[in-house]
């Protein structure tokens, strides 16, 4: 309770929450704001470390809503890779400047976005892509090593799949399941650097209610959208995310 005593801090992690809760309703990439935005308030590590417990929680909530509709072919190509960008991430984790990170991170997103915009635009039809399942291996291991991070692997994974046109219930299903197994994969790091102590695990309690609500209404969103308005709304929260990478890295 002590770390969200302030109000300032209060209110960037319920905002935080929310954007995450929408993140894991279907929104993928939007929950990559979340850490840097704690940030402004607590130290970045302190503030991945209250994010994991309730992405936890959310990821519940995600994986159940949409248990009956995933891609396990993408699934399984991108977690071994995923493992091993966050073996990387905890290895290198001392050495490697955060704001750098976010920065190249938000640099590709952006240009990504603004890519996938140009060549959609005015309703065209562009072919799925059909990369092979070791492109997604090591696109695996950056969303691995962004999220072990940050909390921001949700672009890299978007760059592998949103391309593949997927059914966008099937898209936010695939997205569910890896980030949950993700997630996991993460707690043993965060627990041998000694991350969760009492003052984190009360704020993510004090939190969960919240993401438990905010990732209900996320699921409720995403089911009234049709496939295209839900790509083109990707993409553009995609090119919102980059800008706001890119200008937290140079910040």
């Amino acid at each position: 309770m002590d770390l969200l005593a302030d109000p300032f801090t209060l209110g960037l992690a319920a905002l935080a929450v929310v954007i995450l809760g929408l993140a894991k309703g279907g929104f993928s990439g939007l929950g990559a704001l979340a850490t840097p935005l704690l940030a402004l308030a607590l130290p970045p590590v302190t503030a991945a470390a209250v994010l994991l417990p309730v992405l936890l929680a959310q990821d519940a909530v995600s994986v159940w809503s949409y248990r009956k509709t995933w891609d396990g072919w993408i699934i399984g190509w991108i977690l071994p890779g995923a493992l091993a960008g966050i073996a990387l991430a905890a290895v290198l984790a001392a050495v490697v400047p955060e704001e750098r990170l976010l920065l190249v991170l938000g640099a590709i997103t952006l240009a990504f976005g603004l890519y996938r915009l140009w060549i959609e635009r005015g309703g065209r039809i562009v072919a799925a892509s059909n990369s092979p399942g070791w492109v997604g291996m090591l696109f695996g291991v950056a969303t691995g090593f962004t999220s072990q991070i940050a909390h921001a692997g949700g672009p890299p994974f978007q760059m592998w799949v949103t391309p593949r046109r997927l059914p966008h219930q099937v898209f936010v299903g695939t997205s569910s399941i890896t980030f949950a197994a993700i997630n996991v994969m993460k707690v043993p790091s965060y627990l041998l650097l000694g991350s969760f102590d009492r003052a984190v695990l009360e704020a993510a309690a004090l939190l969960v209610p919240l993401a438990v609500v905010a990732t209900l209404g996320g699921v409720w969103l995403v089911r009234r959208l049709d496939t295209a308005r839900f790509y083109t709304l990707i993409y553009l929260l995609m090119v919102a995310l980059g800008l706001r990478l890119v200008w937290q890295g140079l910040a």
